[in-house]
């Protein structure tokens, strides 16, 4: 790998340039792991990395490359009955001081090791390893995955080149413990007002405290019974929680205006709309405004391809209870699931780290199953 980088750890600036770093795709997955690590990658400044994966997909003879952006899509043409599509985001949060990586044993440090980069190094082995498998391959290597939606490269995708994600089933390499987590919960966040009348607190009684006629709406959240959900053989897990309260003028005045946001995690069989119905059911009386939603996808499993992926895997199928990209897929019809070498406890945290062990069982998992 060469770099010319301003500082370590730097993006590259027109005064001082960045030579495209060289991923050698002969190494092994926690190798390939901890040299895509040290190229840093934060939301927005991918284009070194993507540029690196950009070369090395295109000296592979038997991959199509094309790029949007940042994000890069390789693909197979040779006429299987099915094409499954495997994708990854090439980007992290900030980094907090856990760059360059290092090896402690079995683990490797640092920003991104395990959200998503040892999930990336596995796309990158298989593109470079199995260039006849059984079924057509479409990787996805794609670019601010980590900050809002509106940026999201996946997304971007979809609006500009839905057929590049044309798929029969699609697997998203988001850490997992190496177990499939099938689907994803939908996420919506709504705030709940109450009004009062301003007054002096010593004269409380000419005020109507908007803070106090807040309480049934906790009343009613803290009486809330979350369904519990089985499909396809996976129980998903409801939850509708208060995350925020505020109201409040000043330490001697009677408020006239409180807000409690919720947040609704709801299971992949109900829609944003019916989402949405259910939250204006239960807080029925009170102002409630919708400020944030996103689908769940259904998880797909009965598919041929789901149920192949599962038995090469070895794993026992679970819920996601998060929201992660497949509910993109799920929107473009695209059954998907989440499997990928890293703790998801770990994502985001200075001492970030993953398993090289299970990096190479991830990738000889998804091996056999392409070659099966």
């Amino acid at each position: 790998m060469t770099r010319s980088l301003a500082a370590a750890g730097a993006p590259g600036t027109a005064s001082t340039p960045v030579s495209t770093p060289v991923l050698d795709l002969s190494l092994t997955g926690g190798e390939l792991t901890a040299l895509l690590v040290d190229i840093p990658s934060v939301s927005g400044d991918e284009r070194v990395l993507a540029d690196a994966v950009e070369a090395a997909l295109r000296a592979l003879p038997h991959l199509t490359v094309t790029r949007d952006g940042d994000a890069v899509v390789a693909r197979t043409d040779l006429g299987r009955a099915e094409r499954v599509l495997i994708a990854g985001h090439l980007d992290t949060v900030p980094i907090a001081d856990n760059l360059p990586s290092r090896v402690e044993g079995d683990l490797l440090y640092g920003c991104g090791t395990s959200d998503m980069k040892a999930g990336v190094a596995v796309q990158l082995r298989i593109a470079a390893t199995v260039p006849d498998p059984n079924r057509d391959l479409t990787f996805v290597f794609y670019d601010c995955e980590e900050v809002e939606a509106t940026r999201n490269g996946l997304g971007r995708l979809a609006r500009n080149h839905p057929d590049w994600l044309a798929a029969d089933f699609a697997v998203l390499m988001e850490p997992s413990n190496a177990q499939v987590e099938g689907g994803c919960q939908g996420t919506m966040r709504a705030t709940v007002s109450t009004g009062g009348h301003r007054a002096h607190s010593a004269r409380s009684w000419l005020g109507d405290n908007a803070i106090h006629k807040a309480a049934p709406v906790l009343e009613r959240l803290a009486a809330y019974q979350p369904r519990l959900v089985s499909i396809d053989g996976l129980e998903y897990h409801e939850g509708l929680n208060a995350v925020r309260i505020e109201g409040g003028v000043a330490g001697n005045v009677i408020p006239d205006s409180c807000t409690v946001t919720v947040n609704f995690r709801f299971a992949p069989d109900r829609t944003e709309a019916q989402a949405e119905a259910h939250v204006r059911e239960v807080f029925a009386g009170y102002d409630v405004t919708i400020t944030d939603s996103a689908p769940g996808a259904l998880p797909g499993l009965g598919h041929p391809a789901a149920a192949a992926f599962i038995a090469a895997t070895g794993t026992t199928p679970q819920a996601k209870f998060g929201w992660t990209d497949v509910a993109r897929f799920s929107a473009l019809g695209v059954p998907a699931v989440n499997y990928g070498p890293g703790d998801p406890n770990l994502a985001h945290t200075r001492e970030e780290h993953c398993s090289l062990a299970a990096v190479t069982e991830c990738e000889k998992r998804i091996r056999a199953w392409l070659q099966e």
